[in-house]
């Protein structure tokens, strides 16, 4: 062998090396998925622990998707006339108390203040869980005829919610999201709100995150509290769970007669306004962790991820690879979010680094490729290499993108299918909950005992009530009473 072919040997070994040692530090989803996640979430550098229990410090690549979603649902939502505003972040605890189901709910996971500076308030104030009763106060003052109809409200913010149990992005003390405010003269004009928004949120999963869902409704238990109906989205995670990931409320007028909150109409007679309320949150991180990621960390969808190609110079040593590699960086950044990685690292060390980081392009750049004219795409849903001509980079680029995003959300979707089963019998119910997982799809009888009972034996609970209905017996899983719908159950997070 000669002794630079030895060299070349030695440094390829080296590159391995370093490559096995940082997937040996994820673990295999296989092995423990909570522990996959946490690793996941650290090595890419998403988010990281705070001094305060509970919070979660969001770092720059994490923001970063966050920020991706946050102008895709803004445009769509200022395409149906939504205006955003800023609510404060406290609520007094007699403006909280005016919708008793409301604050009922809410009760166990609200932080209050209770002092400024060295003085004990007089009256407590509580940290926003939510923003309906701020929003029902600000409508009560503005609203006075049915012109001032209808409102439409949304505020990107934080809320706090004091959970016992934490886990990044998934449930954390604090975090964002936006909450969408609504007031209508009509309920047919706040239903039609109510589904329009969960449209969108179904649209934005499926196209933008590649992530499949199902769109029902929620039971009576199980809706948000002081709503007359709560609409989701719900979605399935690669290890069997459900993850509820975006949710729309109509509030009918319960909250309007609480707050006073009254128009005059055409007639010059006194009306109540009909509310609605819906948000996404920064869960929706989580769930393209836990829909996408594998052994060797993310998998971003193209529409959303911060970086969609990283360009990587190979042999940059040798004469003229760096000068054409950035020629081809300043082409493309143009048009795509790529980033230029010219550092001293190894080419296969950050293959395996943005790899990780879920980047859904790799473009590998060499002495070769620049004779042949050509540079390497490489996948990171599959790792295939495809060859294509600098010549029209752009649009392979492009065309590879596209590909990759309905190659992600045909993976997800293939993922839900084979996790979603068909129970006819509480014995089939239970083994399937118990051995497989998923959601299971069956006939329930509408009674909250039933419910009650299907999550004390196997710990599932009803996702939704799907738009979709599928009639897979005539009676209740659980008590063998006629049967009003088909629910899906699972576990959640």
């Amino acid at each position: 062998m000669r002794y630079f072919d030895l060299i070349y040997c030695l440094e390829g070994l080296v590159i391995l090396a370093k490559e096995k040692k940082m997937v040996e530090e994820i673990t295999s989803m296989s092995e423990d998925f909570a522990q996959w996640y946490t690793d996941i979430i650290k090595k890419a550098e998403l988010c990281s622990y705070s001094g305060v229990r509970g919070c979660m410090v969001i770092q720059p690549y994490g923001y970063a998707i966050w920020e991706n979603i946050q102008k895709i649902m803004d445009k769509r939502f200022k395409e149906t006339g939504v205006q955003n505003v800023s609510m404060p972040m406290f609520i007094p605890e007699s403006l909280l108390q005016r919708e008793k189901d409301h604050v009922e709910g809410f009760a166990p996971e609200v932080a209050w203040v209770t002092h400024g500076g060295n003085e004990e308030l007089p009256e407590r104030l509580c940290v926003r869980p939510t923003s309906e009763t701020l929003f029902c106060d600000h409508y009560s003052n503005v609203i006075r005829s049915y012109r001032d109809l209808p409102k439409l409200y949304n505020q990107w913010c934080s809320v706090v919610r004091w959970e016992k149990t934490t886990r990044p992005f998934l449930r954390s003390t604090e975090f964002l999201w936006q909450e969408g405010h609504t007031a209508h003269a009509t309920q047919a004009e706040a239903e039609e709100r109510t589904r329009m928004m969960l449209n969108i949120y179904a649209d934005i999963c499926e196209k933008e995150l590649a992530i499949p869902v199902i769109k029902g409704q929620k039971t009576e238990r199980e809706k948000f509290a002081g709503a007359t109906e709560t609409f989701t989205i719900e979605s399935m995670m690669h290890d069997g769970k459900a993850l509820q990931s975006g949710t729309s409320h109509n509030f009918g007028d319960g909250f309007a007669k609480a707050f006073g909150i009254q128009y005059l109409d055409e007639n010059n007679e006194q009306q109540y306004v009909h509310q609605t309320s819906w948000g996404v949150s920064t869960r929706i991180i989580g769930a393209i962790i836990m829909v996408h990621g594998d052994d060797a960390g993310l998998k971003l969808p193209p529409r959303i991820a911060p970086i969609q190609a990283v360009i990587i110079p190979i042999a940059m040593h040798k004469e003229g690879v760096l000068e054409k590699t950035a020629e081809l960086y300043e082409r493309l950044k143009k048009s795509f979010r790529v980033e230029f990685d010219d550092s001293d690292k190894s080419p296969g060390w950050k293959f395996s680094e943005y790899e990780m980081r879920g980047v859904p392009i790799r473009i590998e750049m060499g002495p070769k490729d620049i004779e042949n004219n050509q540079v390497v795409l490489v996948n990171r849903v599959n790792r295939e290499k495809t060859f294509v001509s600098l010549d029209n980079v752009e649009t392979e680029l492009q065309n590879l993108l596209d590909k990759i995003q309905q190659q992600m959300f045909d993976a997800a979707l293939e993922n839900r299918e084979s996790k979603t089963s068909s129970a006819v019998t509480y014995d089939e119910f239970k083994n399937i909950i118990a051995e497989k997982g998923g959601f299971v799809k069956a006939m329930w009888c509408g009674d909250e005992e039933c419910e009650l009972k299907i999550k004390e034996d196997t710990t599932a609970t009803s996702r939704c009530i799907p738009f979709e209905q599928e009639k897979l017996s005539d009676v209740c899983i659980c008590c063998g009473k006629p049967a009003k719908h088909m629910v899906y159950w699972g576990k959640a997070y």
